[in-house]
């Protein structure tokens, strides 16, 4: 059977990434983790050199490319497709020429006037992703009327920006920013409303894996707020219930276990 969705595999490069942060920050053993996230079903790997979690400092463009490009170029010389996370024009160039296919930019081309000249340029895919604020006050207590529609209102107007510069829609993907300026029940709502984020269009990325909801749904008075490796039931879930909600693209830390998750989700659903 076809596998109708792609699992994202995440190769941080950092050393303060909220879930394996440090881990992978050598470019060696990044190359190796992404190695192994391919073996366990990952379609794409999606390298980052700046943490983007809530309250993360910024890292300058030599620091970043330090990060990313040897992995980039080693992982895409490999033959795997790989996705570039950065906002930086510069450090999507680069990783562009270094043999990445796909930019994910949790800013949705806002943060460098340069990234839509570099993607337009490039003919690569490119991930549109919601995020109010920054990461730095992101989660600062965020305020939305209707949080779906103002996400959908956003990403609508982020393709029809890209499309301006020369874009094509069928490059791109949209990202509803779970955890990116949102509360739990934002969160939610966001899953429960995914339909309203498909019809947009473009194929739906989805990145709940280990966030701090999963966790703060399951603790309480007698279990304190697991940690993000003790997160991974939340995550199948929620991928699970996306992809039933129309989702496609699947952003994870657990490759073999979601995969699994999913396949079995997309056998349950064909007809």
């Amino acid at each position: 059977m076809a596998e109708d969705f792609q699992v994202m595999g995440v190769v941080n490069v950092t050393p303060d990434s909220f879930s394996d942060g440090g881990l992978f920050s050598d470019a060696r053993a990044a190359v190796q983790h992404g190695r192994q996230l391919v073996h366990d079903g990952a379609d794409i790997l999606d390298v980052g050199g700046e943490s983007t979690r809530p309250g993360a400092d910024p890292v300058g463009l030599d620091e970043e490319l330090r990060r990313v490009i040897p992995v980039v170029e080693a992982l895409a010389a490999d033959g795997h497709a790989v996705s570039v996370d950065t906002s930086k024009a510069a450090v999507a160039e680069r990783a562009l020429a270094a043999g990445a296919s796909l930019v994910n930019d949790v800013t949705a081309l806002r943060a460098d006037e340069r990234m839509v000249e570099v993607v337009a340029s490039a003919d690569c895919r490119c991930c549109l992703m919601h995020m109010r604020g920054e990461p730095r006050t992101m989660q600062d207590a965020p305020r939305y009327g209707d949080v779906v529609g103002e996400v959908a209102a956003f990403l609508l107007e982020r393709i029809a920006f890209a499309g301006e510069h020369g874009i094509a829609a069928e490059r791109l993907l949209v990202d509803p920013g779970i955890g990116f300026g949102k509360t739990v029940r934002h969160n939610l709502e966001l899953l429960a409303g995914l339909p309203r984020i498909v019809a947009l269009g473009p194929p739906v990325l989805v990145g709940t894996s280990r966030k701090g909801f999963l966790g703060t749904l399951v603790s309480g008075p007698d279990r304190p707020l697991p940690p993000p490796d003790e997160r991974l039931a939340g995550t199948i879930a929620t991928n699970v219930l996306a992809f039933e909600r129309g989702a496609r693209v699947f952003r994870v830390h657990d490759v073999a276990a979601v995969h699994d998750a999913l396949t079995i989700a997309a056998a349950t659903l064909a007809p």
